[in-house]
């Protein structure tokens, strides 16, 4: 009975968090971030090849130009810390040709032992109206990237559930990879956790669609915590432009690279372009003060302290918190 507990309660370690972030990041196809998470999964332990195969088999769920950027961005990872004398280690060695006579029925087999359920063939449904796809499917991903033991199945499994938990549009194939994980040893406790780093990487939104899957309580998108401000700025004469260059850096650095930070929206009067107005969103005063202590900020205040001739700030409260979740969503 205790071993069952223990099992239910069991943690993803390091190196599992780590390949949860470094898939939903590549999925999303957030490279600043990425980098850094790959510098902090090869400090954890993950070897070279394991997030090699990772970002392969990450093209079967999010397409090769975000599986290519980031093995781009991992090489160009590699040779920094080359350069600072960091030897990372290479680990088993990938297997990169798969000589079996039925491809299609080595995948089949795998899929079975991942689903545990029997495999038709071809697949019902979708098999049968574009059989190459089915093929593709058996005999290239479940055969040609699963042959390769570089990653386990649960490896591989942790890692699809995060890729397709970063994205839109997907639930049905994350619930069915969810089921799949679930197979492989993935716990709900596990899981849970996962949708915790999903947050961090992602959104609240998407891990809350993992939080839905394995019956767990989802988080608000919109907290009560949520600090929303204007700021009314007036620049000194002659420093208009380059004020709004430097700040739309800074507003670009926050959002991107700030996971508090959920807007900041600089613009300008028309008829008076030395008159700015800025909205910014934080996910909760804790967010704030955050940000006014990061790189950015500090080199945008320090910078453009002299070009200020009036600043006033003010605090507002949201009138529909439910809506605002679609507030930006028709830019995209």
């Amino acid at each position: 009975m205790n071993a069952q507990q223990n099992t239910a309660t069991q943690n993803l370690n390091t190196k599992e968090q780590s390949l949860v972030k470094i898939s939903s990041l590549t999925a999303i196809g957030n490279l600043e971030n990425l980098k850094v998470q790959l510098n902090v999964g090869l400090d954890s332990g993950l070897t070279i090849n394991e997030i090699k195969e990772a970002l392969v088999q990450l093209y079967a769920y999010c397409g090769f130009p975000r599986s290519l950027n980031a093995i781009n961005t991992f090489k160009t990872v590699l040779d920094e810390r080359k350069t600072k004398g960091i030897n990372d280690i290479e680990g088993k060695k990938i297997i990169v040709e798969n000589n079996v006579e039925e491809k299609y029925e080595q995948g089949r087999k795998t899929l079975e032992t991942l689903t545990k359920t029997p495999q038709s063939k071809p697949a019902p449904g979708f098999g049968e109206f574009a059989p190459r796809i089915d093929a593709f499917l058996k005999e290239h991903l479940f055969a040609d990237i699963f042959v390769s033991d570089v990653l386990n199945y649960q490896q591989r499994e942790l890692v699809t559930i995060s890729a397709l938990a970063s994205l839109n549009g997907v639930e049905s194939q994350l619930q069915s990879h969810i089921g799949i994980g679930k197979n492989t040893g993935i716990t709900d406790n596990q899981l849970e956790q996962l949708a915790d780093l999903i947050q961090e990487s992602v959104s609240k939104t998407q891990a809350n669609t993992v939080r839905k899957i394995i019956g767990k309580p989802t988080v608000p998108v919109v907290g009560n915590k949520m600090m929303i401000r204007i700021s009314e700025i007036e620049i000194v004469p002659g420093f208009s432009e380059e004020y709004r260059s430097i700040l739309k850096e800074e507003a670009s650095a926050s959002v991107n690279l700030e996971k508090g930070v959920i807007a900041i929206f600089p613009m300008y009067e028309q008829k008076n372009p030395a008159q700015i107005r800025i909205l910014e969103i934080y996910d909760d005063q804790e967010s704030y003060q955050f940000h006014l202590q990061t790189p950015h900020f500090k080199f945008y205040k320090t910078s453009t302290l002299k070009m200020v001739k009036s600043l006033k700030l003010i605090d507002m409260n949201q009138i529909d918190s439910e809506t605002m979740t679609a507030v930006f969503s028709k830019l995209k």
